[in-house]
């Protein structure tokens, strides 16, 4: 299994990274818990985030992308949850290392069908740090979502989650005042940053 594949884009490493993260750290017992996706539970968190990012893969290359749809994961991986990332996450960075940063327009998977190589890749980003989030705080672990990675995904997000809200891709956006950067990003795409503290969130 390769860990080390590099798109070249700091941001989108990055998110990799944390989505690895989340994912290496789980046991069994924590794919079924519930998480900030309402209707989900950890398994199919993680089958939906693999599939998004096979499916910015597929967009780039043309080869075939998951064989499932991600908005309607069974949660049934077969295998190990690592197994089950890695191969998404290895081929999207390995589509993304192909893209030339100054072409003028990229295929993505998301509305509007194609966007700049920056904001594509930070689309790509944002939904795997996103997920990784949803996927700690469900199962009681520190965020791998920082600061650094949660400010450039904000200027992403206003870029292109307005148009996916209407396919049910993100909430209504929370508003709060005096939130840092991992918060504010998060109360944009529609989750509460405290969702964990919650009676909803309480592991049991």
């Amino acid at each position: 299994m390769n860990e080390t594949t590099d798109s070249g884009r700091p941001v989108l490493d990055a998110a990799h990274e944390a989505l690895r993260a989340a994912v290496r750290a789980l046991s069994d017992q924590d794919l079924g818990r519930p998480t900030p996706c309402s209707e989900w539970n950890v398994a199919q968190v993680l089958q939906h985030a693999a599939g998004d990012q096979l499916a910015y893969a597929s967009c780039i290359t043309g080869q075939a992308g998951p064989d499932y749809d991600p908005f309607e994961p069974s949660g049934k991986l077969g295998g190990s949850p690592m197994d089950f990332l890695e191969p998404s996450v290895s081929a999207s960075a390995a589509a993304w290392a192909t893209v030339d940063p100054d072409a003028e327009s990229v295929s993505v998977p998301v509305p509007p069908g194609s966007l700049t190589p920056e904001t594509g890749a930070g689309a790509a980003a944002l939904d795997a740090a996103v997920h990784a989030w949803d996927i700690a705080v469900a199962t009681g672990r520190p965020s791998p979502l920082t600061p650094e990675m949660a400010r450039p995904l904000l200027d992403v997000a206003r870029q292109i989650v307005e148009p996916l809200r209407q396919y049910g891709a993100y909430a209504a956006a929370i508003e709060h005042s005096g939130d840092d950067d991992v918060a504010a990003l998060l109360r944009y795409l529609g989750r509460d940053p405290e969702w964990a503290l919650t009676s909803r969130g309480r592991l049991g």
